[in-house]
């Protein structure tokens, strides 16, 4: 059995509805054993009806589940710290319930009931996963891919592509070397055409065709190529390949008609104005939920820096379409920290780091007063981490297209701050950009959400934090 044309993140979409299955079914598991020879009418009296709470279970589980990074096709977690996201999604998961029964009692399944779901859920969740997983690395390869080129872009895949995460939803067939083209592939993953590319897309079972030749214009056929199109063969270039399988783009293989031809860099009227909306209404309820946080943390850090000093840090930043703000932060670092008024990047156990600045980076405290800023229109909640000027100015000379970041508004968390860790240096920022431009391409609301989502796990887990 093959399952086609899959990607890396559509093969996820059977685990999750597997899952929602899993635990809506679980209540009604529990439910049997907890009530095992009563009557219905003695289930109905106890515990109400069943349908209404096992949905609602599992639509608090399954987010749980995602906020612990459990839905990324991309992880390279070992079954041990994969089964410790899955307590720590339960426990979540588990808190999430218990405030929800309380606000709505017409919920509540019962303390016997309720623990029973949870064990069952969990057995099934800790049985199904390594299952799945070896059944789609093992038995359902995926897309079956050809390379068309063996050159050097086309050497280019293996090396990148090294993690079994990079390969999910794909198999490689081969790499078809293109006339009077260096080979740089190792012989035993060529492969020699019949004569016409359909035959050999025919004997194969190519599912689709990856363009990665040096030389395009003398190499390709376009007749070919196209006869390959109508008979539903989907056809990609080799930066939309990385783009796909990676989540990132690849900065060696950027041209400007990737940029001119790619379908979105902004997102619609609509779009922009429910983001907005979004921003908006989460940004007031984060100010009030987090209210006795920041007042606390406020505290601290006067009482640290012995009653005097300022507890909030203003620094200017690069916005959207390049236009300069102030970000607001908890103050993190001494009040000498650049006495010399030269701009540093912060770096691993940075001595300026104050002891309540420590946690409070750890934590992601310090990014809190920039709800402010979110309030102001000047930041989102998603969106790449807005740099200082003097940064930037230096980044946009070595770093091809790095302007491209902000057409986008800022954001206090992104897909580069979830895929890569803390950035220190130029050649961090360049790993970053990888992302904060996949990230400006397939801007969404779902996409936003999934990032939120997973947001949670970095947070609980201190990733990227210095």
């Amino acid at each position: 059995m093959r399952l086609s044309n899959t990607s890396a993140s559509g093969i996820m979409l059977p685990l999750i509805l597997i899952e929602a299955i899993i635990f809506g079914g679980s209540v009604y598991v529990a439910v049997a054993v907890r009530f095992m020879g009563a009557t219905h009418e003695e289930i109905a009296a106890s515990v109400g009806m069943i349908l209404p709470e096992a949905v609602t279970y599992a639509a608090v589980m399954l987010p749980s589940m995602a906020a612990m990074g459990l839905y990324q096709a991309r992880s390279r977690e070992e079954p041990i710290g994969m089964f410790a996201r899955v307590l720590a999604a339960f426990a979540l998961g588990g808190i999430l319930s218990i405030v929800l029964f309380y606000i709505f009692p017409q919920l509540y399944l019962g303390r016997g009931v309720f623990a029973l779901t949870l064990l069952f859920s969990l057995l099934a969740i800790g049985t199904i996963r390594p299952l799945f997983f070896q059944f789609v690395d093992e038995r359902s390869p995926g897309m079956r891919l050809l390379i068309l080129g063996a050159g050097e872009k086309a050497s280019s895949i293996p090396t990148r592509m090294r993690r079994r995460a990079d390969r999910r939803g794909i198999q490689i067939v081969g790499f078809l070397p293109a006339a009077k083209e260096d080979v740089r592939i190792d012989e035993s993953l060529l492969l020699s055409s019949p004569g016409h590319l359909m035959d050999l897309v025919k004997e194969k079972e190519i599912d689709e065709i990856v363009i990665a030749q040096d030389e395009r214009r003398s190499n390709m056929d376009m007749q070919q190529l196209l006869e390959c199109k109508l008979a539903g063969i989907n056809i990609i270039d080799l930066p939309t390949l990385f783009e796909r399988q990676t989540g990132q783009v690849n900065l060696n293989l950027l041209t400007p008609s990737w940029l001119i031809f790619s379908r979105r860099f902004r997102l619609d009227p609509l779009s922009q104005m429910l983001k907005r909306t979004f921003d908006l209404i989460a940004a007031l309820i984060i100010c009030i939920l987090t209210s006795p946080i920041m007042l606390l943390t406020a505290l601290a850090i006067w009482v640290e820096s012995g009653f005097k000093g300022p507890i909030l840090f203003s620094q200017e930043r690069v916005g959207e379409n390049g236009k300069p703000f102030k970000v607001l932060k908890f103050r993190s670092m001494r009040t000498d920290a650049e006495a010399d008024g030269k701009a540093r990047w912060a770096t691993e156990n940075d001595d300026r780091v104050t002891r309540v600045g420590r946690f409070i980076r750890k934590t992601r405290i310090d990014e809190l007063p920039q709800c402010w800023n979110v309030i102001k229109g000047e930041m989102s909640f998603v969106g790449p981490r807005p740099e200082r000027p003097e940064f930037v100015e230096k980044l946009k000379e070595i770093i091809p297209y790095y302007d491209v970041r902000h057409v986008v508004k800022p954001g206090l968390t992104g897909w580069a701050q979830l895929c890569y860790p803390y950035g220190a240096n130029e050649k961090d920022a360049a790993e970053k950009l990888k992302f904060d431009l996949y990230y400006v391409k397939h801007q969404s609301l779902r996409f936003d959400m999934i990032i939120l989502l997973s947001t949670v796990e970095v947070v609980l887990f201190g990733k990227g934090a210095r």
